[in-house]
């Protein structure tokens, strides 16, 4: 699979996950613009790019703003001659509870997320319906965007947002065979190796050792360059009919997440009065209740400690 002749975008792509995508993307054979607030990041980006033989630019901004999107197209276009993928991975988090949650907290997660999928991939839609020639956008979710999790309200809001926001793009970018996907990664980042739960994966990544075949296989949990495949595999050609769709992957799995269906649907003449539900909720709707937050299996014995520790 080559990605030769090929151009992207890579938000936030200094380090971490990012730049696993954009060197993968390289590597593949497509020139990168890579982007971080980080300048020094963004720099040692490009450099490592290029000394694989990769072309690379830098563009050091803040996602959110519309001029960032103009900038990060625009310097795309006057650099590499065209615009062919956009994958929005910028994110900050701000975790908290919602009782200690200011609206600073909310709104910067919400900006960076959101808002900056947003505005970049508009303004990458813009420039690709004039070109004619399609595209690919594929924007980075989280499991917190499908289950929730404890202490992340705005980051939850975000990457929920952005599910639907890649369902409702695909819908109106098909006629100029422009995709739309979401990937959910999970790998060993900044973010989980503040989880406890994943040490021993994090601690063996950033030794350079395996992830054990635990975190690997029964959790899907692997590192960055795990999930890179699959970002280079939906900006390809092979993936052209592949629109709408959120995609987990990690360490050793991949995952097609359903889209929201009904669990049940219940019909009573007259419509549902609240005696109507009080007498038959337990009996024909409690079975059919949903589970909130992520569910993991018990560590093994031999992680344990790692965990404690």
């Amino acid at each position: 699979m080559s990605l030769d002749d090929k151009v992207a975008i890579v938000t936030g792509s200094g380090r971490g996950l990012g730049l696993a995508y954009a060197q993968e993307l390289a590597r593949r054979g497509a020139s990168v613009v890579v982007n971080d607030v980080d300048e020094e990041a963004a720099s040692e980006a490009v450099a490592a790019i290029q000394a694989l033989g990769g072309k690379a630019v830098a563009v050091v901004a803040p996602v959110g703003p519309t001029a960032t999107a103009k900038q990060l197209v625009g310097t795309a276009v006057e650099t590499f001659g065209r615009l062919d993928m956009l994958v929005t991975n910028a994110g900050v988090l701000r975790d908290t509870v919602l009782w200690k949650m200011s609206d600073e907290d909310f709104d910067t997660v919400i900006d960076v997320h959101l808002r900056g999928t947003f505005t970049t991939v508009r303004e990458a839609v813009l420039h690709m319906r004039q070109a004619g020639e399609g595209g690919r956008i594929v924007c980075i979710g989280s499991p917190t965007g499908q289950r929730g999790n404890f202490g992340q309200t705005n980051y939850a809001a975000a990457k929920a947002g952005i599910v639907g926001m890649v369902r409702t793009w695909a819908i109106e970018l098909k006629r100029a065979g422009i995709t739309a996907n979401a990937v959910v990664p999970v790998a060993a980042t900044a973010m989980t190796a503040t989880v406890p739960y994943f040490a021993a994966a994090v601690t063996a990544e950033a030794k350079g050792e395996p992830v054990p075949t635990f975190f690997r296989h029964d959790l899907g949990f692997g590192t960055a360059e795990d999930v890179a495949g699959l970002i280079a595999f939906l900006g390809s050609d092979s993936a052209a009919t592949v629109t709408g769709q959120v995609i987990g992957v990690g360490g050793d799995r991949i995952q097609i997440w359903t889209h929201p269906e009904a669990a049940l649907s219940a019909y009573r003449a007259g419509g549902w009065s609240y005696d109507a539900l009080v007498e038959a909720w337990s009996t024909e709707f409690g079975g059919a209740l949903q589970s909130v937050g992520e569910r993991f299996p018990e560590l093994p014995e031999e992680f344990s400690s790692t965990t404690a520790s």
